[in-house]
């Protein structure tokens, strides 16, 4: 049900890259301004040259904030602490201009929307308004549990652990002082409370990330348009270039094709890609490796033009950074989507894919277990057996007539709009925000401006700690 009118919408995070993440909150944005929401992000970070459309093109209120003060990083690392002060400093400012506004009805709903660091939370608690406001905060997953803590030897091992501790604290901590949590997925929820507790967070809801499936069009036969490369048979990847993301996973099972059945295909492999980032580069360096190590042709592009000029021999396209209207063609004319992530927290590309009729291969762990049917649209496989994805290549490739495939769509659509639409993801934030301004303001456990204080005093012992880091 509605809220009785328009709750003004106040969303904070970190870095409007081309994440999925960054996508997930842009469609929160879009989901609820089309429902009569005025809708404001606040990020620390938005570079107009990699970001999606609607954060730069005027769709979206987007402010920057935060962002003089502190860097993303130090030397290449505390990311974490610096993402904390980063934020801090940004509910600064915001809070500062909310203080000012004098456009704000007395009353009005106002909702906060935090998602990926919620250090900003008990200060939006504590400072950020009166009976109407609430905050939201949407997990996509624990940070603590993305933090790499097997790098080096025991020693560093021990410290790392030291400088991270507080940090863990403090994202429970800090979470705690929503009035709600959501997370992005079933397999998301049973990982936050068995981290946090059910104690502490409450009852956590789901709410799917979606897609807006009136830009969706297509079926995945290439009938879209001039055919790409001469009608090859595509095979796409889309992923950030991180090594979790396990793109090596789909060269290899391409290249167990053989080189008869390759002929007249060829694997794309797309996605995020930052140059100012060293994972990013070095993967891109590694995938192109292995491909030609195992007697792949490969291409590197990042323009669409130089992207469609490579020669016909080229069996693996590298595509970095690849514009979301290139983006949506390769997926319009791809035989199949390849997903090779293991317990992907959610993970959108699959719905983009079904959204645009692509049948999907992915990992049968984590999110991918929620959005895809096996058999209906898409295939589910063990991401350790190379074998079992060669063999679903094999069969989209060979062995499937036209007409299963077009099947195969037409669920993939239809499922997409009942579960993960633009429309579905409205309704339900709609539904969250309803009862969270239905109840009191959720209990904020002890003294909270003293345990602030303490928390930012750690962040500083934190800093000092890390910086030992630097000497091993």
């Amino acid at each position: 049900m509605p809220t009785a009118k328009p709750a003004k919408i106040t969303i904070i995070h970190p870095d409007l890259g081309i994440g999925g993440a960054e996508r997930l909150i842009i469609d929160v944005a879009l989901a609820l301004q089309s429902r009569g929401h005025p809708v404001t992000v606040y990020t620390s970070h938005r570079d107009k040259s990699h970001c999606f459309e609607e954060a730069r093109d005027g769709t979206l209120d987007v402010r920057v904030r935060g962002n003089t003060i502190f860097p993303a990083h130090v030397g290449g690392r505390f990311y974490v602490l610096m993402a904390i002060l980063r934020q801090l400093h940004l509910t600064v400012d915001l809070l500062r201009e909310i203080g000012t506004n004098t456009t704000t009805a007395d009353g009005e709903e106002e909702i906060f929307i935090v998602d990926q660091v919620p250090a900003c939370v008990p200060f939006l608690k504590s400072f950020g308004g009166g009976k109407r406001q609430r905050t939201l905060f949407y997990c996509h997953f624990p940070d603590q549990l993305l933090a790499r803590r097997d790098e080096g030897g025991s020693l560093l091992q021990v410290v790392k652990g030291v400088y991270r501790y507080p940090f863990d604290w403090f994202e429970g901590w800090a979470m705690s002082a929503s009035d709600k949590v959501v997370a992005n997925s079933r397999f998301t929820r049973g990982v936050v409370t068995g981290v946090f507790g059910r104690e502490k967070l409450g009852e956590l809801s789901v709410v799917y990330p979606c897609v807006d499936t009136a830009a969706g069009g297509g079926g995945g036969d290439g009938d879209e348009g001039e055919k790409l490369w001469g009608g090859k048979k595509i095979l796409l990847s889309v992923n950030r270039f991180e090594r979790k993301k396990d793109l090596a996973l789909a060269i290899r099972a391409y290249h167990g094709l053989g080189e008869e059945k390759r002929r007249g295909t060829r694997l794309v492999v797309a996605g995020g890609y930052d140059n100012r980032v060293q994972e990013n580069v070095q993967y891109h360096r590694d995938l192109d490796e292995l491909a030609t190590g195992l007697g792949l042709q490969t291409a590197t592009s990042k323009t669409v033009i130089s992207a469609l000029s490579i020669p016909d021999s080229i069996d693996v396209l590298f595509l970095l950074s690849v514009p979301t209207a290139f983006r949506d063609t390769l997926l319009l004319q791809a035989k199949l989507l390849l997903y090779t992530p293991i317990n992907e927290h959610f993970g959108i590309v699959p719905v983009e894919a079904m959204r645009a009729g692509v049948p999907v291969l992915a990992s049968n762990t984590g999110g991918p277990l929620e959005t895809i049917v096996e058999g209906e649209t898409g295939w589910l496989r063990d991401a350790k057996v190379d074998a079992e994805w060669t063999a679903v290549m094999d069969k989209v490739l060979y062995g499937m007539e036209q007409e299963e495939l077009n099947r195969m769509s037409v669920a993939a659509k239809k499922r997409v709009e009942q579960e993960f639409s633009l429309t579905a993801m409205g309704e339900k934030l709609e539904q969250e925000i309803e009862e969270m301004l239905s109840r009191e303001k959720r209990p904020f456990h002890g003294f909270q401006q003293i345990v602030i204080l303490l928390a930012l005093v750690g962040a500083v012992l934190s800093l000092a700690v890390a910086l030992l880091l630097r000497l091993f």
